[in-house]
C-alpha cells in the first residue's frame, strides 16, 4: 500500500510574523550518546529546554533537523523519552510551529518512519527516517514539504533528503555512489522545484559529507556506503535558498557559501570537541530569496576540563601537581560535575598511575572521563605498546589495521564499500 501524500499546511490563523518565515536549523543531537561511558541525558534535557525557549523568544516559524536525532540503531528509553517530550512540548508551545525531520547515518530508519504516522496526525511534524519506495523506485515526490507562513499560505517547499544508503545511491566504486547521490538529490529537488510557484522558496536538508569539509575523527562514523566526500556544493543549485545539512559536528559554511551550512552538534561529542563554538542557525526568507542569516551560540551546560590544558600530554608529577590544584567538590547532581581528560607522558609502564591519579581526584569537583598515557619513544619500542585504545578507535580504523596486519597490503576500494555496507546492516540491525 502507498505511503499517504503529506497534508497541505494548516488554515487556521497565527499571529503575524515578523518576516517572510524564519527557519531554525539544526542537526545532529545524538540522544542517548555516552561520552567514555557517562551518558549525557542531563545535559540533553537542558539543551532541549534552550532550544524550546528560542524557538519561542526568535519567533520561528520552522525547525529543520537534519539527521542523527539518536546516536544509535537502538536508543534508550531516557533518549527516547527526551525526543517525544521535545515534540510535544513544541507542538503544544507554539501553536504555528512546523518541524521538519531527516533520518541520519546514526539513526534507525525504521524507529522513525514508525512514529511517523502519529506525528502527522499532531500536524506540522513531519519525519523521514529513511526513503520511501513506491513500486520498487523511491517515492521522491513524498520527500517534499510544503512550508506556511502564518497565515496559512504555502511560501516554500523543502526537499527533505535523510541519509542515502546503498539502495538510493547504488554500490561500486567512490565516483559511482558520489555520482548516485547527486542524481538522489537532483530528482527530489526536480519534484520540489515543480512545486515552487513563483515567489515561493526552494529548500534542501541533507545528511552527508561535502568537499572541504573539515571533520572530527574521533567522534564521526565515516559514511557507511563508501567515501562520499566526492560530492560537492554544486550538489545544491544556485536557485536553493538555504540547504541545512548535518553530519559534520563542527558548525561551517561549505565553498563559501554562506546558505549552504553544517548547524554542528548541539553538544561535544569527543573531548576534542570541547573547543567547538556549538550553535544553531536562524534563516529569514523573503519570498524566493535568503534575507538573514545567524547564529546563535549555544550555552555550555556541562564544563569539559583538560589536564594539561594544551593538547599534549605532560609528565607523571606535572600532572598530579595540576590535578590537586582543581576545585573542590561542591553542591549540585553528579550529572552537572565537570568531565576531565587527563594526559601523563610516562618513560616507562605505570601499573599504579590509574590509582594515583584517581586518589588526586578525592573530593574535586571534576569526574575523571579520560586518562590517556602517552610513552616516550624509548617505552614505546621497548614495550611494542599501543598508541591508541581499541575503545577509541572508528571500526574502520580497526577493520584496516587488522587486514594490513593479515594481507600485508591496504584493502581494495570495493572491499571497504563491502565493509561499510556490512557495517551499515549492522548498525541498522532492530532489536
Amino acid at each position: 500500500m502507498p505511503p499517504e501524500p503529506r497534508s497541505a499546511c494548516p488554515t487556521q490563523p497565527y499571529p503575524p510574523s515578523l518576516v517572510g518565515l524564519r527557519l531554525l536549523h539544526t542537526a545532529d543531537w545524538h540522544l542517548g550518546h555516552t561520552l567514555h561511558g557517562i551518558e549525557r541525558t542531563y545535559e540533553h534535557e537542558k539543551l532541549i529546554r534552550w532550544v524550546l525557549d528560542t524557538i519561542e523568544r526568535e519567533l520561528v516559524d520552522v525547525v529543520l533537523i537534519a539527521g542523527d536525532v539518536f546516536d544509535g540503531a537502538n536508543p534508550p528509553t531516557d533518549a527516547q523519552a527526551v525526543w517525544y517530550r521535545f515534540l510535544v512540548d513544541a507542538w503544544r508551545r507554539v501553536p504555528h510551529l512546523q518541524i521538519v525531520v531527516t533520518g541520519g547515518n546514526h539513526d534507525s530508519a525504521a524507529r522513525l518512519d514508525a512514529t511517523d504516522p502519529f506525528l502527522r496526525a499532531m500536524e506540522r511534524l513531519h519525519v523521514f527516517g529513511g526513503v520511501a519506495h513506491r513500486d520498487g523506485k523511491p517515492d521522491f515526490e513524498r520527500l517534499v514539504v510544503p512550508l506556511c507562513d502564518r497565515s496559512g499560505v504555502v511560501v516554500a517547499h523543502v526537499a527533505a533528503v535523510p541519509f542515502l544508503r546503498a539502495a538510493e545511491t547504488g554500490a561500486g566504486t567512490e565516483d559511482a555512489v558520489a555520482a548516485g547521490t547527486c542524481r538522489f538529490f537532483g530528482s527530489v529537488l526536480e519534484v520540489a522545484r515543480g512545486r515552487c510557484a513563483p515567489g515561493q522558496a526552494l529548500l534542501a536538508m541533507g545528511h552527508l559529507y561535502l568537499v572541504g569539509a573539515k571533520i572530527s575523527e574521533l567522534s564521526e562514523r565515516h559514511l557507511v556506503v563508501g567515501n562520499q566526500s566526492a560530492v560537492t556544493h554544486d550538489l545544491f543549485p544556485q536557485d536553493v535558498a538555504y540547504a541545512a545539512l548535518g553530519h559534520l559536528h563542527l558548525a561551517q559554511t561549505i565553498g563559501g557559501r554562506e546558505n549552504i551550512r553544517y548547524a554542528g552538534s548541539l553538544l561535544p561529542l569527543s573531548l576534542k570537541e570541547r573547543l567547538y563554538q556549538h550553535e544553531v542557525v536562524l534563516v529569514d526568507l523573503e519570498g524566493a530569496v535568503t534575507t538573514r542569516i545567524r547564529s546563535l551560540a549555544i550555552p555550555h551546560f556541562l564544563d569539559i576540563l583538560r589536564v594539561p590544558a594544551e593538547d599534549e600530554a605532560a609528565p607523571v608529577e606535572q600532572v598530579l601537581s595540576e590535578l590537586g590544584r582543581l576545585a573542590r567538590r561542591g553542591p549540585g547532581p553528579d550529572a552537572a560535575r565537570p568531565l576531565l581528560e587527563v594526559c601523563a607522558r610516562v618513560e616507562r609502564p605505570e601499573p599504579m598511575l590509574r590509582q594515583l591519579v584517581e586518589e588526586a581526584l578525592v573530593g574535586k569537583e571534576a569526574r575523571l572521563a579520560r586518562l590517556g598515557v602517552e610513552m616516550s619513544g624509548t617505552a614505546r619500542a621497548l614495550g611494542d605498546v599501543e598508541a591508541k585504545p581499541l575503545a577509541e578507535m572508528q571500526p574502520e580504523q580497526v577493520f584496516l589495521r587488522k587486514w594490513e596486519r593479515e594481507c600485508g597490503t591496504a584493502p581494495s576500494a570495493d572491499v571497504l564499500v563491502a565493509f561499510h555496507e556490512l557495517l551499515d546492516l549492522v548498525n541498522q540491525e532492530q532489536p
